[in-house]
C-alpha cells in the first residue's frame, strides 16, 4: 500500500555501516537505509540485522553535506499547535544532527557550519503536519491532486527544507542516489513517507466564537525560501524574479468545525474530509483570504556603514525589467490581479525607491494611466498607476501609492482608512476563497463555492511595520465581509462589535507582525501597540525605541552569521569538500591594525575613566595626570573617528556569500586607508592576505542562488 503522507513515528537504528529508519506503526513498510559514510540511500524490505535502535524521532528534516561530512538532520521533539480541519499541526522544538562518519572529525569551519545551522533551527519558527499541506493555501490545495504524495503537492516557494531533502527527493524520483549515481529511473514510492515538508513562518489556530457562533480562527504566514535572509543583507529582487522578505499570509475561518472538540485524535487516513462529525449535522465550511508582502522588485540595496541610516543604492530600473517580469508572471499566475500597495515615504531618501517602483510599473503595463489625489496633509495622498487597456498579462497590475507616514503622523491611525477606501472596489472584485466539505469524499476535498481572483501585495522599505498595519486593516475588513455573507453578522455590523473577538484578532495579527519581523530584522515589529489595541500608546513608543536600537545593533553586528545560516540551510552556499586542515573561511583577515582599533578605543575609555577617579596627594603635581588623561582622550577620539569614517570595515558581513556592494565598499575603504600618511604604511606592510579577504569568500562556495 502506498503511503501518501509522512510517517508519524520513526525509529532510528544505527550501526557502523548504516542508519536505518523504520515506522513501527507500519510494519509492512520498507526500511530507509542511509549507508555510512558514503550517504548512499536504498530501501530494504523488512528490518536490517546488526543495527541498534538509538531513538524515536518525529521526522527526517533532511540531509546536508558540509565540508568534511554529511549529516542527517532529524526532528527529535515537536509541539502540537492545534488541529486545522482535523489535521494536527506541529512546531519543531528540537533537532539532532546524525553524522555519517563513525568518528567525528573536528574542524573550525565544520564546527562553525554546524553552529550556524543549529542556531537557525533552534530560533526559527518551523511548522509541519503529517497529513495537511501547510505550504499551500486552501485554494491551491483544492486544485492539487490528492493522489500525489504530500511532498509532491508542496508549494516550491514555501517548502522550506526542500534543499536538504534533495537527496531523498532525487532517490524517490529515480533521478540520482546520494552518491550521484543514476538510479533505476522509476519512482521509489517507499521513500515518499520519509520526506516531510516543513514551513517557516507563523501559525496560530484558535477556537473562538463571534456573536455566539463558534468558529476556528487561523492565521498562517509562509516565508519564501527564495532570496531569504536578513534585513540589510537582502533587499529588492534577483535575476530569477525572487524578492526579499516575500511572505504569503492566509487568514482562515472554519465554520462547523467539530475536529477541535475531540481531544487526542489526529487527522489522517480514514477521517472523512478531515472532519469529525461537524456541528449540528452541518458541513464544515472554509473561508480564507490571502495577502502577500515582498520587497520592491527592482535592484536596490542599503549598505551598512555603522551609521543609523545606511547608504541607499538603486540600479537603473531598465536593468530590472526582465527580473520583474519573472516575478509578476508568477504572481499573476498564482493570485490573479495584483494590487501593488506601496507605503514608502514620498520625501527624503525613500522617494528614490518610490520613483523606481512607479517607473517599473509604467514600463510593464499598457498605456499607463496615472492619477494623484491630494489633501490638506500632503500633495500626494494617493498615486495610482494602472493600464488604460487590457492587452497583456501585466495589465492586471494595479499600483497604489499611499503616503502612510504623513497621513498617519501624529497618531492619526484612523486615516489609513483612506487607503482602504481606494482599494474597496478591487477587494470586492477580487473576492475570497470559500469551500465546503464534499460529503462522502474520503480524500477530504472541498467543493469550491467561491475563488479569490486578486491579491493585495503590500510593501514598505522593510515590508514589516507599516505593512503590518495595512494588512491587519484589510484582513479585518475582509473578515467582516465574509461573516456578513454567511449571515453571522448583519449588514452594518463589524467583527469589532464583539470585544472579546476584537482582542483576539488584534493579538493574533500583532503576534504575526512580531514573528515576521524577528525573522527578517532580528526584533519584534514596531507599532504593534496599535495592532493590539487600536491605539498608539507611549509605552508602545518606548518599546519601538528599544526595538529600533536593538535592530541597529543586530543589523550591523550579528546579521552576517544569520545570513550565512540561511544561505547554508537553503542551499545558496555549498561548502567545498577538502582534505584535512582548516580552510579558515570564517577567519578575520583584515589587517591587524584595523582589527585592533576597537580594542584601543575600549582601552582609552577605560584609562580616561580610571584617571577621572584617581586621587592624587595634595602636594603632588597635577600635570602628569592631566597629560595622561588628555593622551588617552586623544587616542579615544581618533579611534572613534576612524571607526565612524570607515564603518564598512566593522560591519559583521556574511562570510559565505558576501554582498557585492560590501565587497566594493571594503576595497574602496581599504584603498583610502592605504593612502593615509599616518597608518597607510602600517596597513600595507602588515595586512594578512588579500585586501578583500575579510569579506570576499565567493570562491569558497558556489554562486548564490537567491
Amino acid at each position: 500500500m502506498r503511503h501518501l503522507v509522512p510517517f508519524r513515528d520513526i525509529n532510528v537504528h544505527a550501526s557502523t555501516s548504516h542508519y536505518a529508519f523504520t515506522s513501527p506503526s507500519s510494519p509492512s513498510a520498507q526500511t530507509l537505509v542511509v549507508e555510512r559514510p558514503s550517504g548512499d540511500i536504498r530501501l530494504n524490505d523488512g528490518s536490517l540485522l546488526g543495527a541498534k535502535r538509538i531513538s524515536s524521532i518525529a521526522g527526517i528534516l533532511g540531509i546536508i553535506k558540509l565540508r568534511l561530512d554529511k549529516y542527517i538532520i532529524v526532528i527529535t521533539k515537536a509541539q502540537p499547535m492545534g488541529r486545522l480541519k482535523g489535521h494536527m499541526v506541529y512546531k519543531v522544538i528540537a533537532t539532532e544532527f546524525l553524522p555519517l562518519r563513525e568518528r567525528t572529525l573536528h574542524d573550525p569551519d565544520e564546527d562553525t557550519y554546524l553552529n550556524l545551522l543549529k542556531t537557525l533551527l533552534k530560533t526559527g519558527p518551523i511548522y509541519f503536519s503529517y497529513s495537511f499541506d501547510l505550504t499551500n493555501s486552501f485554494q491551491r490545495q483544492a486544485d492539487s491532486s490528492p493522489s500525489l504524495a504530500l511532498w509532491q503537492r508542496a508549494d516550491d516557494r514555501f517548502f522550506w527544507n526542500k534543499f536538504i531533502q534533495s537527496d531523498l527527493i532525487d532517490f524517490a524520483t529515480g533521478a540520482t542516489s546520494a552518491s550521484g549515481l543514476q538510479q533505476h529511473g522509476y519512482h521509489q514510492v517507499g521513500a515518499d513517507p520519509f520526506i516531510l515538508p516543513v514551513m517557516f513562518g507563523m501559525l496560530r489556530i484558535t477556537t473562538t466564537r463571534i456573536k455566539a457562533t463558534p468558529l476556528t480562527f487561523v492565521l498562517i504566514t509562509r516565508r519564501s525560501r527564495h532570496r531569504a535572509g536578513t534585513r540589510y543583507m537582502t533587499r529588492g529582487i534577483d535575476e530569477h524574479g525572487h524578492v526579499a522578505n516575500f511572505n504569503e499570509t492566509e487568514q482562515i475561518v472554519v465554520l462547523n468545525d467539530g475536529s477541535n472538540l475531540m481531544g487526542g485524535l489526529e487527522g489522517g487516513d480514514g477521517m472523512q474530509n478531515g472532519k469529525i462529525g461537524g456541528l449540528q449535522g452541518q458541513d464544515t465550511q472554509i473561508m480564507s483570504y490571502v495577502q502577500t508582502r515582498g520587497s520592491v522588485p527592482v535592484y536596490w540595496a542599503e549598505v551598512n556603514t555603522l551609521r543609523y541610516v545606511p547608504d541607499l543604492q538603486i540600479r537603473g530600473v531598465e536593468t530590472a525589467i526582465g527580473a520583474a517580469k519573472h516575478h509578476f508572471d508568477e504572481q499573476i499566475r498564482l493570485y490573479g490581479d495584483n494590487y501593488l500597495v506601496n507605503l514608502v515615504n514620498q520625501r527624503g531618501r525613500e522617494v528614490r525607491v518610490k520613483d523606481a517602483y512607479e517607473q517599473l510599473v509604467r514600463n510593464l503595463v499598457s498605456g499607463p494611466n496615472e492619477s494623484t489625489q491630494a489633501d490638506y496633509v500632503t500633495d500626494e495622498k494617493l498615486h495610482v498607476v494602472e493600464a488604460s487597456q487590457s492587452n497583456q498579462e501585466y495589465d492586471r497590475l494595479h499600483y497604489v501609492y499611499f503616503d502612510f507616514h504623513n497621513e498617519t503622523k501624529g497618531l492619526r491611525w484612523h486615516r489609513a482608512q483612506l487607503l482602504l477606501d481606494q482599494l474597496k472596489e478591487g477587494l470586492v472584485h477580487g473576492q475570497y476563497f470559500r469551500g465546503v466539505d464534499m460529503p462522502g469524499d474520503a480524500q477530504g476535498r472541498l467543493e469550491v463555492r467561491n475563488r479569490q481572483t486578486a491579491v493585495v501585495r503590500t510593501n514598505c522599505m522593510d515590508c514589516l511595520d507599516r505593512t503590518n498595519v495595512v494588512q491587519t486593516m484589510l484582513a479585518r475588513w475582509t473578515l467582516t465581509r465574509q461573516l456578513i455573507d454567511m449571515g453571522i453578522l448583519r449588514p452594518g455590523e463589524s467583527t469589532d462589535d464583539d470585544s472579546a473577538f476584537k482582542t483576539l484578532f488584534q493579538n493574533v495579527w500583532a503576534d504575526n507582525a512580531d514573528v515576521v519581523s524577528r525573522s527578517y530584522s532580528g526584533t519584534g515589529a514596531l507599532k504593534t501597540d496599535f495592532t493590539r489595541t487600536g491605539q498608539r500608546t507611549r509605552a508602545g513608543m518606548v518599546q519601538d525605541l528599544n526595538n529600533s536600537i536593538t535592530r541597529y545593533v543586530k543589523n550591523n553586528f550579528s546579521d552576517g552569521p544569520r545570513q550565512d545560516a540561511f544561505d547554508l540551510f537553503l542551499g545558496a552556499f555549498h561548502p567545498e569538500s577538502s582534505g584535512a586542515g582548516p580552510s579558515l573561511v570564517f577567519v578575520d583577515r583584515r589587517p591587524v591594525l584595523v582589527q585592533s582599533i576597537p580594542y584601543a578605543l575600549a582601552a582609552s575609555l577605560f584609562m580616561v575613566v580610571v584617571a577621572s577617579f584617581a586621587r592624587s596627594s595634595p602636594d603632588s603635581s597635577l600635570w602628569p595626570l592631566r597629560l595622561f588623561t588628555f593622551l588617552w582622550l586623544f587616542v579615544g577620539v581618533w579611534c572613534f573617528n576612524f571607526i565612524r569614517t570607515h564603518g564598512v570595515l566593522y560591519v559583521n558581513w556574511p562570510k559565505l556569500n558576501t554582498p557585492r556592494w560590501a565587497n566594493e565598499g571594503y576595497k574602496e575603504t581599504m584603498g583610502a586607508i592605504r593612502k593615509d600618511r599616518l597608518i597607510g604604511p602600517l596597513v600595507a606592510r602588515h595586512e594578512r592576505g588579500a585586501s578583500n579577504a575579510r569579506i570576499s569568500h565567493l570562491e569558497e562556495g558556489k554562486k548564490r542562488i537567491q
